[in-house]
């Protein structure tokens, strides 16, 4: 079997995605609109089961962390105070010619138009939070925002969480939810969207212990995608930001990045927000948001570090990095395309066949496998074309194992397993497939 490394190309990722159901151009029927895209079948099921390995990471297998949902929606008041009114800005540059307008820091130093070749004018600040308004008039006094990022709704619920659960510092508040941010130019199918979901989580830290935690998070969270989310560790790096490319609320700041087919780029950032954004909020609202250590008998406003990771982005990581072609025999038409993903994020975790479709005693028997293992996996039932076609079709999309039902299982009650990576074949009793599975599986 030769593996064809040089395979993975953007291409072909936005290929099987769209031909397998993973991901849809947002109302395609009406030509669709730049930076938006909607999930299929199996993308709601991959991109939900990278959520739920996140939040099991970060709250359910952690005694310091809780979780939060807040609104899309905030108040400008909000976004002032943190500085994102005024801070949250891409330099963009447009075209004399054609028009076409571009983030300034997509392009090298005195480029051209990459789409016609006409000059680019000088960089202009652009805010990229997108404004709407909230009640029946649509003036000034109802402008409202949607959120551009998930964090600003911790912060201002900070109170709470302390007041309602008691927790004690170090901890922190988890979130996973929809932000909106006007980008100037998208691409790279869902690397660069408008709407996009992200997973952040704001650990709150003794001010002067918040470069021990930074360590802590930066280390924890290079662990979760190569070990939980199987990410290979040879197409993960960590890069410190440069001062001049630090946040304006930042300390410091460091990305882990990921070997795309279009260049090494971002993953996931872990950020030392100090104290600002408590801070911030204080001055805002007029509200204390400090925090009493009373082992210590004193007060002070935590330090917050942040891990913010994009689902959308974790999700097209998770395709591209699984994504391989083999050549598994002589000929042109022994190749393969499969996705190598963890079995905890297939969509499907086990599909299940009759070896022919028209022999009702092995569809019953197939059926009954089928209805016995659904309670605890995600199960695909395929019974189209011949066996090796339903093979490959589900190693396109990553199922994990595939039962067979043949005439040997009506006489003795076992079936054939298929592994999808090693295409090894076994035989095993119908009554132990569930047990099998779970086994294999692991915590989920």
């Amino acid at each position: 079997m030769v593996v064809d490394e040089a395979a993975v190309t953007m291409e072909r990722i936005t290929s099987l995605a769209k031909r397998r159901g993973f991901v849809y151009g947002s109302s395609e029927i009406y030509g669709g609109v730049s930076g938006f895209w909607d999930y299929g079948p199996l993308g709601v099921e991959l991109r939900d089961n990278i959520r739920r390995a996140w939040w099991r990471a970060i709250v359910h297998l952690r005694d310091d962390v809780v979780g939060l949902d807040t609104s899309l929606i905030m108040p400008p008041s909000v976004w002032a105070a943190s500085g994102h009114l005024e801070n949250f800005n891409d330099p963009l540059v447009e075209c004399g010619s054609c028009r076409h307008r571009y983030r300034a820091d997509d392009l090298a130093p005195g480029a051209s138009c990459p789409h016609c070749g006409g000059s680019l004018s000088a960089p202009r600040q652009f805010n990229t939070m997108f404004s709407t308004h909230v009640g029946p008039v649509a003036d000034d006094a109802s402008v409202a925002y949607l959120r551009p990022e998930t964090a600003q709704g911790t912060f201002v619920n900070f109170k709470n969480v302390m007041q309602t659960t008691s927790r004690k510092i170090p901890f922190g508040i988890a979130q996973v939810g929809k932000s909106f941010r006007n980008e100037i130019t998208t691409g790279n199918f869902i690397f660069r969207v408008r709407e996009f979901e992200q997973m952040e989580l704001e650990y709150f830290v003794k001010p002067g212990t918040d470069g021990q935690w930074f360590e802590h998070w930066l280390a924890e969270r290079m662990r979760w995608w190569t070990e939980d989310i199987g990410i290979r560790p040879e197409n993960l790096s960590v890069r410190a930001h440069e001062p001049s490319e630090l946040s304006h609320y930042s300390k410091q700041t460091s990305d882990i990045e990921y070997a795309f087919p279009f260049g090494t780029k971002e993953l996931e950032g872990i950020a030392d927000r100090t104290d600002f954004d408590l801070k911030a909020h204080m001055a805002g609202s007029g509200q204390d948001l400090s925090y009493f250590d009373d082992l210590e008998g004193e007060r002070y406003v935590p330090f917050v570090i942040e891990p913010a990771a994009g689902l959308t982005r974790a999700f097209l990581t998770v395709l591209i990095d699984a994504y391989g072609e083999e050549q598994t025999g002589p000929k042109p038409s022994d190749r393969r395309t499969v996705l190598r993903l963890k079995p905890s994020l297939a969509p499907f975790k086990v599909a299940v066949f009759p070896l022919l479709a028209n022999r009702p005693p092995l569809v019953e028997q197939a059926r009954e496998i089928y209805r016995t293992l659904k309670p605890y996996f995600t199960v695909a039932w395929d019974d189209i074309g011949n066996v090796g076609k339903r093979y490959r079709r589900q190693d396109e999309i990553g199922t994990p194992w595939a039962v067979t039902v043949d005439y040997q299982s009506l006489e003795d009650g076992t079936v054939t397993v298929r592994d999808r990576d090693s295409m090894q074949q076994e035989r095993h009793s119908i009554a132990d497939l569930t047990q099998l599975f779970l086994s294999r599986l692991g915590p989920v």
